[in-house]
């Protein structure tokens, strides 16, 4: 399947990510990064330059994958029309998620694990004829955590006082509470780990804006560029650069929007039972 077929590079493919933070641009998630036996299945054909190299490991990672995807596409399918068959359709929630989104090379990343939308977006479908209308979407701000409240609601189960997350079960029949969060707080706690050398950070993501914290290992990593400084940050503004290539973390006349996304993480923190990074 796609063997006949040139699958377009995202936009941010080339991206050179200049203006990130310096350890952001030492991760090793490149295309160059693949392992052509392990990763792409397949020696990389002679007399390639880099730049042709680059985009034939795109088309080898991407093709692989919609493979994949389109088989469990069928076999959703299949399960549906069982449902279907057994007359078990309206009573039974249908949920088709992922536990985090994935890079499929942009800004020239496979992988996951970093803050950017790619990584950081899940894909979630809902099917639950007795609540959800066909077609409807939702854009409100939910978490991974809210998953298992919304099942337990829906079962008619009671949440457990314990549980983190809250139900979006009124959201998803289109009555969303006046109180619904409209941030949500992020970690990755690894630093640097195994073969991808990502930066342990944390962050706050909005309705319109991103603030990312990377708190780097203060005795000193090599980065792109040398040296890394303890601590750097990121800004984006999701609604003027949807694909995150412009870091406004230095721009004064940003200085009161960092203020509130600074005190926002902090109080997302103090919610969860977090604390921030000394110093940072």
């Amino acid at each position: 399947m796609y063997d006949d077929v040139d699958i377009a590079e995202p936009e941010t493919f080339r991206d050179d990510l200049a203006g990130r933070a310096d350890v952001v641009q030492a991760v090793k998630m490149r295309m160059m990064d693949l392992d052509p036996i392990i990763d792409l299945k397949s020696t990389v054909p002679p007399g390639l330059t880099l730049d042709e190299e680059i985009s034939w490991r795109y088309q080898r990672y991407i093709k692989d994958y919609l493979r994949v995807v389109a088989s469990i596409d069928d076999n959703v399918g299949r399960l549906l029309d069982r449902l279907d068959a057994d007359g078990l359709t309206d009573n039974t929630v249908v949920i088709y998620t992922s536990d985090q989104g994935f890079f499929l090379g942009d800004h020239g990343w496979f992988d996951k694990r970093l803050m950017y939308e790619e990584s950081l977006n899940m894909p979630f479908l809902m099917r639950y004829p007795a609540l959800v209308a066909p077609g409807s979407t939702n854009d409100d701000v939910i978490t991974n955590v809210d998953i298992g409240s919304t099942l337990l609601e829906l079962a008619g189960v009671d949440v457990p006082d314990h549980v983190q997350g809250r139900s979006f079960a009124a959201a998803a029949g289109g009555a969303t509470p006046a109180d619904w969060p409209t941030s949500m707080y992020y970690r990755y706690w690894m630093h640097r780990d195994g073969s991808h050398l990502c930066p342990a950070h944390y962050g706050i993501r909005t309705r319109t804006h991103k603030l990312i914290c990377y708190y780097n290992d203060p005795l000193g990593q090599s980065g792109a560029n040398g040296p890394v400084d303890p601590i750097e940050w990121e800004l984006f503004d999701l609604v003027e650069d949807p694909l995150e290539v412009d870091n406004v973390i230095a721009d004064p006349a940003r200085a009161d929007l960092l203020a509130e996304l600074r005190a926002e993480l902090r109080r997302r923190q103090i919610e969860l039972g977090d604390q921030p990074y000394p110093g940072a």
